[in-house]
């Protein structure tokens, strides 16, 4: 049977399949022929993108070589949440080319009659499914608010509407995670950033919140999803937000409201874990989990990503601990890119981060990143001949930590 066939788009954005160049995938600077074990079919909740001032690769069956299809884009395809790729689409950048927008790309090929791709599901859940949403019914909810002055629900209403955001999606229809937002600011510059994008680079995702709301605010909504949702989740740093930490002491005292109401429901934290301090309080009050993000557990790749500005990668391996000490829930947030998370050296620091830490969950997260100026802005000329695999490394963990859960949601932590 024909292996997986690469598929390129001509001018008008039409998709050919050319069956005498294989597949190939990339991992930093390095192509590979896709495997067939390595594919699943196309996930329906799935997108796919042309690369415009970009050359497609395929691999020549005739000569056996990587070869630069001239005249065509690559096509890429953005795997839904709750999938994690294991190649990046392969292709040649021209000269001049400007920076892609803040997605992932990976690899798309035509295989048994079908649209396939090079990834792995790492959570069955449909947090973020929005397909055969009713937005009759989404309207008719957010209309129940009409009289409402609180300012945050104002705000989720446009990241519904606008963004079709999951979570302020999931806020209206009583289910899931609800999103707290607070922080209109961040000690950090990440690259990915989906907020906020510095000029010379590509749009940001969406706008980030202006305003700071008061705890009674915050308190209103969470308390309103923790009665409306089964197994509640409330969580404070949202893309649509900069750093929560940073308004640690509003959010303790809509902790504190909270927790005067009911004890039911998980109170959670998306943060950058930058101000140990702050986070210790925010336990005392009852914060119950926290998810870290991490593209490296190196400190020099770390530092490169996330550019902080008034902390240090110390600190944040500090609230690590400290959560960890006071019993609570710690997730790694872990911005996968192949050819990088899949480095022996990587490998080996977040292999002595689990065991040091001993962490509960690792969420396999695509990198939303142009995969080639990553590896610039990081400093990495070429990538290592011994590469992992990203599913080895996914193997790997688990073999040797098998308590370690996988996902790619936050979960509700039982009580």
């Amino acid at each position: 049977m024909k292996g997986p066939v690469l598929l390129v788009a001509d001018k008008n954005n039409k998709i050919y399949d050319l069956s005498e160049f294989a597949a190939g995938g990339m991992a930093g600077d390095k192509i590979f022929a896709l495997s067939a074990k390595d594919l699943i079919p196309l996930p329906a909740e799935a997108k796919l993108f042309f690369l415009p001032q970009r050359t497609p690769l395929g691999l020549d069956l005739k000569s056996s070589e990587f070869r630069e299809l001239e005249g065509y884009s690559p096509v890429a395809a953005f795997v839904p949440p709750g999938y994690t790729q294991l190649f990046t689409c392969a292709y040649k950048e021209r000269r001049g080319a400007d920076i892609l927008p803040l997605f992932s790309y990976a690899p798309l090929a035509w295989y048994k009659n079908r649209f396939y791709v090079p990834a792995i599901r790492v959570d069955q859940r449909k947090v973020h499914d929005l397909r055969g949403l009713n937005m009759a019914q989404l309207r008719r909810n957010i209309q129940a608010f009409k009289k409402t002055k609180n300012r945050v629900i104002f705000h989720l209403r446009n990241c519904a509407l606008s963004y079709k955001c999951p979570n302020a999606v999931n806020f209206f229809l009583g289910r899931y995670e609800c999103p707290l937002p607070t922080s209109g600011h961040c000690n950090a510059q990440c690259l990915g950033c989906i907020s906020f994008q510095p000029k010379n680079s590509c749009a940001s995702s969406q706008e980030r919140i202006n305003f700071i709301p008061t705890p009674e605010e915050i308190a209103e909504i969470a308390l309103i999803h923790i009665k409306n949702a089964a197994d509640p989740i409330v969580s404070f740093g949202q893309g649509c937000e900069g750093e929560p930490l940073l308004a640690w002491e509003i959010i303790c005292e809509a902790i504190k409201i909270i927790r005067s109401k009911t004890q039911k429901g998980t109170i959670h934290m998306n943060t950058n874990a930058s101000l140990p301090q702050s986070l210790n309080k925010l336990f005392d009050r009852g914060l119950d989990s926290i998810r870290v993000s991490f593209n490296s557990l190196r400190q020099e790749f770390y530092d490169k990503y996330y550019r902080p500005k008034g902390y240090m990668f110390g600190d944040v391996l500090k609230s690590v601990s400290l959560a960890k000490k006071m019993g609570k829930f710690v997730s790694l947030n872990y911005l996968v890119m192949p050819g990088f998370t899949d480095e022996p050296e990587e490998w080996q620091a977040l292999r002595k981060f689990i065991r040091k830490k001993n962490i509960d969950m690792i969420q396999w997260r695509n990198l939303n990143y142009d995969p080639r100026r990553y590896f610039q802005e990081l400093g990495i000329a070429k990538s290592t001949e011994k590469l992992l695999g990203i599913k080895t490394v996914m193997e790997n963990i688990k073999k040797e930590f098998p308590h370690v859960r996988y996902g790619y949601f936050n979960v509700p932590i039982a009580k």
